[in-house]
């Protein structure tokens, strides 16, 4: 079924059994003439046409259905449109000849179809024996049917340009890489009126970018500008304790991530030893190359003495011995 035809079907259907005045008055006519023809003449002329033009206003359907009182004007839009055919369908408006003919300007009649049952039709039209009821027409009588659902109407101008409300362009670049000093208050003061602030997942990923930058610029730094002293010998299980030493960025394996630390971390203080290659080359050369720069550091007092309780064999392996 034609879903824009089913509309004026249900308007139809609320108007059947309405019988034009014995001048030849309809309402549909009378409402014609004032909205769409702007002519009084209408109200008396013949309305197969009007009321469908009428049900479509009521139905809110006219820019697909069309608003016509001449039934081959009425066909020739459906044409225009790409939504003329040859095939029966509930919802459909169909357009007959009583003399046969099969061209537009063959048209007397027009209404709209109920159901389709072979080759008879069951129609509702208008001015049928100056009432509006249902009939039943052969499809031998019919020069083609229009479609509503398929003429293509075009957006009105305002629903072309609409923008919602809540979409907002992106950052500029310079509002993301403006430095201290540089008119950075009237910067976020602009963002603040014409963008939407940055979501908690973009904050998030800013600030660890930061953090990667910053940290690792300091550590370069200082592995160029120092010179490395010997690397004791790592032992198998190396006691991590949290401090500012641990921010420093190191080189991991390739088949290891942060996240994987970051889990292992999470779930206790002593982990096994990576990759016995990988702590020798990565954190001992970047943490204790720099062992003799922290002779002050309170913090040193604890990595040296748990290394040399580490390092030292037990009591209970002097008594193996």
């Amino acid at each position: 079924m034609d879903p824009i035809g089913q509309k004026l079907l249900h308007v139809a259907k609320s108007q059947l059994g309405y019988t034009e005045k014995a001048s030849g008055y309809t309402k549909y006519g009378d409402w014609y003439g004032k909205h769409v023809g702007k002519d009084p003449v209408f109200k008396d002329a013949p309305w197969c046409d009007m009321f469908l033009a009428w049900a479509a206003d009521k139905a809110g359907v006219a820019d697909s259905a069309g608003e016509f009182a001449s039934t081959p004007a009425h066909a020739n839009f459906f044409k225009k449109h790409d939504a003329w055919g040859h095939h029966p369908e509930p919802g459909a408006i169909v357009f007959f000849s009583w003399g046969g003919g099969k061209s537009i300007g063959d048209i007397d009649h027009v209404g709209i179809v109920e159901s389709v049952h072979g080759h008879t039709l069951h129609t509702i039209e208008a001015n049928h024996y100056d009432h509006l009821g249902r009939a039943e027409r052969d499809t031998s009588q019919v020069v083609g049917y229009g479609y509503p659902s398929k003429v293509k109407v075009k957006a009105s101008p305002a629903e072309q340009k609409y923008v919602p409300k809540h979409s907002a362009p992106p950052p500029s670049a310079e509002s993301l890489t403006t430095q201290p000093g540089t008119a950075l208050h009237e910067t976020q003061t602009t963002a603040q009126h014409d963008s939407a602030p940055p979501l908690p997942d973009q904050q998030a990923a800013l600030t660890g970018l930061l953090a990667v930058v910053v940290f690792g610029t300091v550590a370069l730094a200082l592995s160029k500008s120092k010179v490395r002293v010997p690397m004791p010998a790592a032992p198998n299980v190396r006691v991590r304790k949290r401090g500012k030493h641990h921010r420093t960025p190191v080189e991991l394996p390739a088949d290891v991530s942060v996240s994987d630390l970051d889990f292992a971390d999470a779930g206790t203080t002593v982990m096994p030893i990576l990759s016995a290659e990988a702590a020798a080359l990565a954190e001992d050369k970047e943490f204790w190359g720099k062992i003799t720069e922290l002779e002050d550091d309170v913090e040193l007092a604890f990595w040296n003495t748990l290394h040399t309780a580490v390092a030292q064999p037990s009591s209970a392996e002097f008594l193996d011995a």
